[in-house]
């Protein structure tokens, strides 16, 4: 697809009001307070929009949207649902915690509820696991998704002379370093208050973009036709729900068998995706940040409810999409893949907007996916740049530094991060399937954060040494869950059993068996059940490690200014959702 000056004109005019919004917002940035939590005084539709736009990028577009592209169909929304719940959860239990303390980043609760050191492990793992799994995710997904719409590598190929791969390749890694620079500017100078402006701004794009085309897609289903240059002539969106519905009824179940490999309902409803939930909404900096810079418990409550109705809202915006290209373009994308099922997957959602957004619209489309992947990049490297700065810089090397101090030290910090991430950008595509590498990274440090959290919180006399148990036992325990099975596959050749999902290792022609076989057997169960395993284990060790050495005093917590009442019209709204949650799962069971 080529641009014309209108979608430049948009494109760059977005970016421009974005850039000159954010710096105009944060001008008055001077204590750590005003840098790193926005002085505390943030409102309840700031906090919704900025939860959601660093939420939702690339990531859903390229990933979730490639994963309902294939066989799992809409209960890939099963992540967007139950999130929902669980951040009523967090209103509701963890949020008032937090504020009634005060603290600045999430590790900072555990050196309140058990130490220095816990603190310290939690601060590392998030540092590497934001550049590696976050930052570097969003950056690759970003540039994919933005060379699927507009296809950079052909227009280098044709002025160039480049290899397909070479232009894929350039394609890339230019897309990930003008994102990253873009991304870093407004955040480096304004830092969250900056964040939180344009969040405001690609998060609303960001909606909006994924109505429109699932508009389009409805009038194509529904009779419509193809624009030669993009766009969709006549069709009925009633009509179009109608037939995508009957067409996809196969797909459009969100509760799928408890051992399928992807989402089954055992981890849905009672074991594994609840894990990566309340580490990702309750106590992951990246996220909650922007709830610990509430003006009060009330606010905070009620952004986060904001958030959940768009969380609710976004499967009809991405996943759907995602299942309408499979029935729309599935074997040229399939084609065009070299026959992967995944690769052609990651490029669903694109295609999508390439063929029936109208050209007036291409613009303001790639404003959107460039504020989804900027929005998500910049609360990651703030959120970083907040865990170095508290957690490690002012806890280890300058005590007594200055808030000014702090802020010269966040600011350098996340220009090093941003640049860090903008070079291991290229990674996630050496593996199978964007979505899946984020959810298998983070799956060796999440089941052992929620452990330490909330056996601290439930565990009252749970000792520090059960805290770091919990925080460094977790990547052991997932890694003989998860890696054998890379390697077996390294060196083992895996057949089917009559194309089914049923493994077996084979060398030499002959069937491996015994333990070897059998472990890996257990390392293709879901990764949300692996998940759930280690957690329970986890949870068992620190129960036990209390009843050994119980902590000899309660721990006492320091109070803060802030207001933490409640009005009764929280505890309606968050019930609401609960409801409205439940409700969908009935109606697409």
């Amino acid at each position: 697809m080529s641009l014309n000056s209108f979608d430049v004109i948009t494109f760059v005019g977005f970016l421009v009001v974005v850039v000159v919004v954010s710096l105009w917002a944060s001008r008055k940035e001077e204590s750590s307070e005003d840098y790193f939590l926005a002085g505390r005084k943030l409102n309840w539709w700031l906090i919704g929009f900025s939860l959601i736009a660093s939420n939702i990028s690339t990531e859903h577009f390229v990933g979730m949207a490639g994963q309902a592209f294939g066989r799992v169909g809409l209960a890939i929304a099963s992540y967007e649902w139950m999130s929902a719940i669980t951040l009523v959860i967090v209103a509701w239990w963890l949020l008032p915690k937090f504020l009634r303390i005060g603290i600045y980043t999430m590790p900072e609760f555990l050196e309140y509820r058990f130490d220095r050191g816990t603190r310290t492990i939690m601060a590392i793992y998030l540092l590497v696991l934001y550049v590696f799994a976050l930052l570097a995710t969003v950056l690759y997904s970003g540039a994919q998704g933005l060379n699927g719409v507009f296809d950079f590598p052909s227009m280098l190929e044709n002025r160039f002379g480049m290899s397909p791969g070479d232009a894929k390749d350039w394609a890339t890694l230019g897309g990930i370093w003008v994102i990253g620079a873009i991304a870093a500017i407004y955040t480096i100078y304004g830092g969250l208050k900056a964040v939180v402006w344009s969040d405001l701004l690609q998060g609303a794009a960001l909606l909006a973009g994924g109505a429109i085309v699932l508009y389009f897609g409805l009038r194509l289903v529904g009779g419509g036709s193809l624009v030669p240059g993009g766009g969709v002539n006549g069709g009925d969106l009633v009509e179009g729900w109608k037939a995508f519905s009957v067409h996809n009824s196969e797909r459009l179940h969100v509760i799928l068998p408890w051992n399928d490999p992807d989402v089954p309902w055992l981890a849905v409803f009672v074991g594994g995706l609840w894990i990566p939930n309340l580490f990702y909404w309750g106590l992951n900096q990246f996220i909650t940040q922007r709830t610990l810079g509430a003006k009060s418990l009330s606010e905070g409550q009620r952004g986060i409810f904001l958030a959940c109705v768009f969380k609710l809202a976004i499967p009809f915006l991405i996943v759907i999409p995602g299942i309408m290209a499979f029935q729309l373009f599935g074997e040229s994308l399939i084609e065009k893949a070299g026959g992967d099922v995944s690769k052609a997957g990651e490029l669903a959602y694109p295609h999508m907007i390439a063929q029936i957004m109208p050209p007036m619209l291409r613009g303001v489309m790639l404003a959107a996916l460039a504020g989804a992947v900027m929005s998500t990049f910049n609360s990651g490297i703030n959120s970083a740049s907040t865990i170095f700065t508290i957690d490690l810089y002012k806890k280890y090397l300058r005590p007594d530094a200055s808030t000014k101090k702090q802020v010269r030290v966040g600011r350098i910090a996340t220009a090093v991060i941003a640049l860090f991430a903008c070079l291991v950008g290229p990674l996630p595509g050496k593996f199978q399937g964007v979505f899946a590498y984020i959810q298998e990274i983070w799956g060796f440090i999440s089941p052992g954060i929620v452990a330490a959290f909330l056996g601290g919180i439930l565990i009252r006399r749970a000792p520090a040494i059960a805290g770091r148990m919990a925080l460094l036992g977790s990547p052991i325990l997932y890694g003989i869950c998860r890696v054998p099975k890379w390697v077996f596959e390294g060196k083992y050749v895996v057949e089917l059993e009559g194309g089914e999902k049923v493994l077996h290792l084979t060398k030499g022609g002959k069937a491996v068996g015994g333990f070897v076989q059998g472990l890996y057997d257990f390392n293709n169960w879901a990764f949300l059940h692996h998940m759930a395993l280690v957690f329970f284990v986890l949870i068992l060790a620190m129960l036990m490690i209390t009843l050994l050495r119980p902590m000899t005093r309660e721990t006492v917590y320091p109070r803060s200014s802030i207001d933490v009442q409640v009005p009764r019209s929280n505890y309606v709204l968050g019930t609401l959702i609960v409801l409205a949650t439940i409700a969908l799962y009935v109606v697409f069971r």
